[in-house]
């Protein structure tokens, strides 16, 4: 097998883990922060600290907890044996469920943000205008919140992409399955491959610098709009 057949598997795995949980991230995200950011009660500091949750915990820990609940004595396994299976851990399912919950707080917290930015001038405005609550949300809230939802979709992909404690503890290392670049470079390492390593690392470095800097220049681009 040739390096670029040995490297491939891995890569394209973990782009396909990231795309699909990005999406799903701002799916059940936007509403989240939407209500948060419209909300000023109580109940709103108790949701913003469990999405945070995974902020502070220990991958290895919150990948425990997935592992208990995804497998075959949790609700995963009850949820797997409905198609003839006996667990959602350990498959490529599994690592979008955890993917989704780990990466929550880093696409949550810049579309509240952005929400929270709008104030409320522009959203009163389309309600004198006779605007119903859904139709202010799509067509002003949205769009004036258009910066947020593009850092939260670049911080949802980039952080699945670095991912490791999490996706190892539920995901293992099955090769076309759950080997994604993370898991990759920790088993090259372990077996002394350090040029397979040495490339995959540093192309997740320089992905790490790109995401950066774009984040850096929108952030720039959107201070100068507002101005």
């Amino acid at each position: 097998m040739n390096l670029i057949d040995d490297i491939w598997p891995p890569v394209r795995l973990t782009i396909e883990l990231a795309s699909l949980s990005t999406l799903i991230l701002l799916i059940v995200g936007t509403p989240i922060a939407w209500r948060l950011s419209r909300s000023d009660t109580w109940l709103k500091h108790v949701v913003m600290a469990v999405v945070a949750m995974p902020l502070v915990l220990p991958p290895t820990v919150l990948g425990f907890y997935l592992l208990v609940l995804l497998g075959p004595q949790g609700p995963g396994g009850a949820l797997a044996s409905l198609w003839g299976g006996r667990t959602l851990a350990f498959s490529f399912t599994g690592l979008v469920i955890g993917s989704v919950i780990y990466s929550l707080p880093f696409v949550v917290q810049p579309i509240h943000n952005a929400f929270r930015a709008i104030g409320e001038r522009p959203l009163e405005a389309a309600a004198t205008l006779r605007a119903s609550p859904a139709r202010t949300f799509w067509t002003v809230a949205m769009p004036l919140a258009r910066p947020g939802f593009l850092t939260a979709a670049m911080l949802g992909f980039a952080h699945t992409v670095g991912e490791f404690g999490v996706v190892l503890m539920i995901g293992g290392n099955i090769p076309g399955q759950t080997k994604v670049l993370s898991v990759a470079i920790f088993d090259y390492v372990e077996t002394s491959r350090w040029r397979e390593a040495n490339i995959l690392a540093g192309g997740m470095a320089v992905f790490a610098f790109a995401v950066i800097l774009t984040m850096t220049l929108l952030e720039r681009r959107a201070a100068r709009h507002s101005a």
